[in-house]
């Protein structure tokens, strides 16, 4: 037997966060697997709109209704993509609510997976999330050690410069000083 699903989403205590990728959405409270967390709302636009519109936030309900999450009173805009997500979004008479798909702890960003047209037309390689962030290092850990290691040949030195020789005479201020006996004897 299958539990049905609350879409009345529960007064969990979320914030607005700095993250990995520019801000997100965190729980400061727990929140149990399964419970509706938040309504995704926006502006619902037209076809038109939606083939002309810049905007990242749409969220296709169906064939004929697209909502525009981006004004920022739609809170829901702040959960970020990850390919291991801890939420999902589901669809319940024309609406968008997000569900804990496990038991989130405080603290704990909530993410959902946007889908493959959303993650290849804007994600793909600079995804954030923990489980690409693991495929890049690999990625980049065997890039180097496959790499040959290329003797560079050292540089000839240049002769060190040394300043221009000056012809030194001294000055009369400089010259050594003499007892008056001696001057007397040079004088004659």
């Amino acid at each position: 037997m299958t539990t049905r699903k609350s879409y009345i989403p529960g007064d969990f205590e979320l914030r607005v966060g700095r993250s990995a990728t520019g801000l997100g959405l965190y729980a400061d409270g727990p929140i149990p697997k399964g419970a509706c967390i938040i309504e995704y709302t926006g502006v619902e636009i037209t076809k038109a709109q939606e083939e002309t519109s810049r905007s990242k936030y749409l969220f296709e309900i169906n064939s004929k209704k697209t909502i525009d999450g981006a004004p920022r009173w739609n809170t829901a805009r702040y959960i970020n993509h990850s390919c291991r997500a801890n939420c999902e979004p589901n669809i319940h008479k024309g609406r968008v609510f997000i569900h804990a798909l496990r038991n989130i702890k405080p603290g704990e960003e909530l993410n959902y997976d946007y889908g493959k047209n959303y993650f290849n037309q804007y994600l793909k390689d600079i995804c954030a999330c923990p489980k690409c962030a693991a495929k890049r290092t690999a990625a980049a850990a065997a890039k180097t050690s496959v790499k040959k290691v290329v003797k560079k040949k050292p540089r000839p030195r240049r002769p060190r410069r040394r300043p221009p020789r000056r012809n030194h005479k001294p000055s009369a201020s400089k010259a050594p000083r003499c007892s008056p006996r001696r001057r007397a004897a040079r004088a004659r």
